[in-house]
Order: C-alpha cells, then structure tokens, then sequence
C-alpha cells in the first residue's frame, strides 16, 4: 500500500496544477492521464471506476479509428456500418447469440464490475466527444458504446475468435487464430541476484486488427499495475505489479466440439430417436452500395448440443458446443489476477477458471514461479487432442460433454527444483527441465504429446545455458537470433555437401560454413539456409519426413535431426540457392537489406527469424513485396522485470503504441528494435513526471 499511498498524495497535490489537456468532466471519481514519450499512458485515478475512464481516454486518443471499429464488429452491426465484407462475421455472431449473451454476461458481472465496464464506454466517449476531428467519419457511427460494448467484444474475441471462430470450426481446425508467445519466470535459486524474473512476449500480428498490443500503466485504488493488453479490453492481460507478474502463451486448448448430425426426415437421430431441430428466425443488416441498408433474415437450427452449421462442402452438418459461454468473468478475473500481491491471493483468482484458454506464467517477489495450461477443457470419456479437434459422431450422448475440467485437473508446475518454467506455444510436458510432467498422468485431449517445436527446445537451452542468470544475461538471452535448426542440421548438409563438384553448391558450401548461424541485418548466409530449411521441412518448417531422427520424448531437447537421405538434402541446397537468387536477387544477399522493419516512413534492417526454425527472437515475414519483406507477426509487446528493490523493468511495443493516423508513436520504436535495445519502463511517479509528453486532468 506504501506506493499507493505516496501515488494519491501526488494525485492530490496536482489537482492545484493546470493540465496541458483537460478531459469532460465526469462522475467517474477524477484523476488524470500522464503521457510519456513513448505514447504511454500512465493513468492516475481516485477511484476504481475512474482507472477504467481514463484507460478508454486513453485508448480512444491512441487506436480511436480502430478501436471503434472493433466494437462495431463485435456488435455483430459492422456489415450494416461498413458493408458486405463484413456480412458472413455478422452472421456468425448473429447465429452464436453473440449479441444476446453479451446483454446477459453485462447483467451477471458484480455491481462494481458494471460500473467498471460502463466507465470504460464512458472514457472511449469522452475522448471522442472531445475531439471529434481526430475519429475517422466512417466510425463514428458505432457511438457511443456502453458497458455491453465492452463485454461483447471480449467474448467474440476470447470465445469466438481465440477458441471457436467461424474460420476454425467450419474450414481448418488446425487454423492458430491466437498467433504464438514466448515466456520465462526464474526463481531466485536460479537468479544471480537471488531475485525472481519474468519475461513477457506475444507474438501476435502487426496489421492493426482486435490482436494489437496496446500498453499501460494503472493506478487506482488497489491496483497499481503496468503491462499491455490488447486494444478494446479494458483490463491488462499481460502485467506487472510490485509484487508480483503474470504473462501468457498460447496453448493448445480444445475449447470448442463439433458435432457430425445425422440428418432424418426433418430432424436428427440422436440415441436411438429421432429429434426435431429447434428453430428460430434471426437477421442481421447490410449496407449497400448505394448507401441504403437491407435486413437479411435466416432461420437458425439447432439441436441439443448447439447451433447448426453446414460445413463448406455443402453436405456436412454439425453442431457446436463451445465451453465458456455461461462463464462472464474474464475481464474481473484478469482485473482480480493484477490486484493480488502474493501467491495466495493469485492463485485465488486463477481459480475462478473464467479465463477461457493460455498457458500463465508467472514469478513473485516471494520467489514463487508458476505455469499453468490453462483454460476451459471439456470433459470427455476418452479420445486424443486430434480426435476431438475434428467433428465427432453427433448421434449420440456418449460424445456430449456436460463440464469442464477444474483449475485442480490441468497441467501445472509451480515451485521446479530446476529454477525455472518456460513455454513458447509448445504442450506442457517441457515446461521445465529436467521434466517433471508426464503425458500419461493427463488424459490425451489435453495436449498433444509433441512434436516440441525448435523454438521451445531453444527456450530450454537459453534457460539451462549457465546455472545461474543475471538481469543482464536475461535480456541477452532473449533478444537470440541464433536458429537452433542450423546449428543441429548443418554441419551434416556441409558435410554432405562436401564432394559436390557443383560450383554452385561449393559456393554455397563456403558461404553457408562462414555463418554464425544468427539472423542479423549482415548476415549472407541467413536467407539462403531459410530457403533451403523450408524445402527441406516444408509445412512452415515443422515437416519431419527428411530428418534421419524424428522428435522424441525420450530425447525431446535434440531430436528432431539428421538427414535421412544426404544425397537429397544436397539437392534441395542446389534448388535453393536457385530460388534465393530468384527471390532475392543474390544468393549472399544481406539479411537486412530486403528484411525490413518498415512502418510509414520508418524502415529499418531488420533482426529475427521463423521460430520454427529454432529463433527464440521470433519474426514471421511476409512474402517480398516492393523489394523487401516485413513482419507479419512476432516480436510485439515485451516486458522483462526482476522482482528486486527498486524493481528492474524493460520492454518495447515494437509497432509503437499508436496506430491514430498522424502520430508519432506508430513507429517510434522501430529504431529500437532493430537495435536490440528495450526501454526502461517508467514505473514510479517520480520517473513518469520527468518524461511527461501531455497531461490529461478528468
């Protein structure tokens, strides 16, 4: 409380101060937002309400444009605002009862949590209110937002984006809607300084869309918490407080089933009868071209397990059943998981199991680590992670689960005797090593076995390189370039590449035994072996079927490797270094000159590489365009703290945390990132007052 205390003696004495700007005045309980030079938010305010006010302010000033579009889509409304583009997502919604359940979830959160939520809409409104030339015209239509604004976009983007997006459940399974993540806690018996330390970073898409990362710090009675979360939630998902830090990763949580009905008559069979489909007539509006608005109505099926689709080919019907819907409280849960200060009370929180998937990682002042494969997993009788991804037999009650699991079922490791827990997005078995959890003490829809991508394996090694790590080493560690599928696989392909009398082979042979095995901007070697990796493990690099040795859980930090045919491998290397030339111009061509860190009119040579190919600093390029490529997803929002006294923190917003067209934080941290360097996070009063950029009095 000592920080809190000295944070609202502060506050008091500034309301004598004249702010640069003022917000409307409100009934939220005052305060003020504190802009540093970063476009960060620092938000300063009297009562809980008020932080949720200034934190929509905030939001509205940095993403307004983006922001409220989408709110307009989690409306189910944005094909009525914007067009036919957006009309088979509305339909989605509109037959998942989006819109509906989000006036019921609004309904069951607790009284303060309404106003909460209320008070978001309300600082989203303010803002744009006050200044209406800085929202795009075509927006402005979805204003002004309530609290059920606020609730239904965080259950289209957690239930029906994260888990079960039309997309997933009607064409791939398989699709990641949820991007990828890295994430560290080091205990103190692995600490040189004796301290815990946490690593944050997502890896989720750079175009401005529901994903992007938006940071913040929070102040409010208690809750004083720094982080990132993304835009349109009004909580942080990803954060820090004095006591205590959590973080998440994409896991591979199966929250949704698909059920294959069998059609009779005018029904469906269902144990041994023959059941009639509920049905009900919904509708949804579009804009034309000529500006008028059409309703278009259908009649939504459905069957004792959910509502009925047909899938793309036309002739399959099925089912859905998505686990989470009669659990409203993520945003408190994450609200509750910020406010705690010590294991005991975190640990509370995360039983509540609203959360709907990620792993959590997590590290306190107290020494504790944690990670958890969390999430709401369906019960079932038997079957794997595979067979339960797919649709299954819709004709009978064995396949219809009734619960989920509890927080006490899943996959956990809290306390290793090893110092640390990791995960980049690979199944919970290895989240420390030596390993302590065992696939066969968990039922086999939990997580896949394996394969253990590269870039886990590498998260390993990084974590068990020395016996002890230091802050400084923490962030050296992170900020790797080394690709571990390099460093395992190429000394076989040079060696089989030795005796080839082909001049290009020899030299790509030299050029490929000069490299250091890094994607750094000077790198010539570094976009000739990723072209040859990928026809060598095609499928983004995770195709095993030219590896002499295949992943293993017996061996799972040095398998997969070897090639199984020598003499094929060298062929692929004469294909690729074609095919370098042909998308790069040369086959040495430097690794930055065409992978850019391009944003507006910043571009700079870029760092990074595919981490399934081993790269811890994980960059997913998009194809060459213009002469240069750029990332498509990766490197985002990254924290680095040490629990010690004064706590250490570090991180960068890689796109910048301002997508408002016009302002100087979309890019400004680009720089930064292609140097490898993490700003220092301002944290207290005191730091934050000396790089005010603007003031915000509300």
């Amino acid at each position: 409380m000592r920080h809190m205390t000295i944070w609202l003696a502060a506050l008091a004495a500034s309301t004598a101060m004249t702010a640069s700007v003022a917000a409307p005045s409100t009934k939220w309980g005052g305060g003020e937002i504190l802009w540093d030079s970063f476009g960060v938010p620092h938000i300063y305010a009297r009562t809980e309400e008020g932080g949720f006010y200034g934190f929509g302010y905030a939001q509205a000033q940095s993403h307004g444009d983006l922001l409220l579009r989408i709110y307009g889509e989690s409306r189910a409304r944005a094909a009525e605002y914007w067009g036919e583009k957006y009309e088979a997502q509305d339909k989605w919604l509109v037959a998942n009862d989006v819109p509906e359940r989000s006036i019921l979830w609004f309904k069951q959160q607790t009284p303060q949590m309404r106003k909460n939520l209320d008070a978001f809409a309300a600082g989203v409104n303010a803002y744009a209110a006050a200044h209406p030339d800085r929202i795009a015209p075509e927006v402005k239509v979805v204003l002004p937002l309530s609290g059920v604004d606020i609730i239904a976009h965080a259950q289209r983007l957690m239930n029906f984006g994260y888990i079960a997006s039309d997309r997933k459940v009607l064409a791939d399974p398989s699709i990641n809607e949820a991007g990828g993540s890295n994430a560290w806690a080091v205990a103190p018996s692995r600490s040189a300084s004796g301290k815990a330390m946490l690593l944050a970073n997502p890896h989720l898409p750079w175009a401005p869309s529901q994903l992007t990362y938006y940071e913040a710090q929070i102040n409010s009675p208690g809750l004083a918490i720094y982080g990132a979360t993304q835009v349109g939630l009004p909580v942080l998902r990803f954060g820090f407080n004095n006591d205590l830090g959590f973080t998440n990763t994409v896991n591979t949580m199966q929250g949704f089933t698909s059920y294959k009905l069998a059609l009779e008559g005018d029904g469906y069979r269902f144990d041994g009868k023959i059941l009639p489909f509920k049905s009900v007539t919904k509708s949804y509006r579009v804009k034309q071209a000529d500006g008028s608005v059409k309703t278009v109505s259908f009649v939504q099926k459905s069957t004792v397990h959910g509502p009925v689709f047909t899938l793309p080919d036309g002739k399959t019907s099925i089912a859905l059943k998505v686990a989470g819907l009669d659990r409203p409280g993520v945003l408190e849960q994450y609200l509750d998981m910020g406010k705690a200060h010590d294991w005991t009370g975190f640990e509370k929180a995360l039983r509540k199991m609203q959360v709907v998937m990620f792993n959590i990682i997590y590290a306190d002042r107290a020494g504790h680590i944690l990670y958890l494969d969390n999430g709401l997993l369906p019960k079932h009788a038997g079957g794997d992670l595979k067979y339960w991804s797919a649709p299954v037999p819709g004709d009978t009650s064995a396949t219809l689960w009734k619960d989920v699991h509890s927080y006490d079922d899943m996959p956990k490791v809290l306390d290793p005797a090893s110092g640390f827990v990791q995960n980049a997005n690979d199944p919970p078995w290895l989240a420390t090593w030596p390993r302590i959890l065992d696939p066969k003490a968990f039922p086999a829809y939990v997580a896949p076995v394996g394969p253990m991508s590269q870039r886990a394996q590498m998260s390993v090694k990084l974590m068990t390189k020395t016996d002890k790590i230091g802050f400084d080493d923490f962030i050296a560690r992170k900020l790797t370039t080394t690709s571990l599928m390099a460093e395992r696989i190429l000394p076989d392909l040079l060696a089989a590449a030795a005796g080839s009398t082909d001049a290009d082979v020899q030299t790509a042979v030299t050029l490929l035994r000069g490299w250091d095995h890094r994607f750094e901007p000077d790198s010539r070697a570094a976009l000739l072996f990723e072209t040859w990796a990928l026809l060598f493990s095609p499928k983004n690099f995770t195709d095993q079927s030219n590896y002499a040795v295949k992943w293993t859980l017996d061996d799972p930090l040095e398998t997969p490797r070897g090639l199984k045919d020598p003499v094929a491998a060298v062929t692929l290397l004469k294909q690729a270094i074609a095919r370098t030339k042909d998308l790069y111009g040369a086959v040495d061509r430097p690794y930055g000159e065409v992978s850019r860190f391009h944003i507006g009119d910043v571009s700079v040579p870029a760092n990074g590489g595919f981490g399934n190919t081993g790269v811890f600093r994980t960059i997913t390029w998009s194809p060459m365009k213009n002469g240069e490529r750029t990332p498509v997803h990766g490197e985002t929002w990254v924290s680095m703290v040490e629990f010690s006294t004064p706590m250490k923190a570090v991180g960068l917003m890689s796109y910048g945390n301002s997508s408002q067209p016009g302002s100087r934080h979309n890019s400004d941290q680009l720089q930064l990132l292609a140097d490898k360097k993490f700003r220092t996070l301002w944290i207290t009063r005191a730091d934050v007052e000396r790089h005010v950029e603007e003031k915000i009095g509300f």
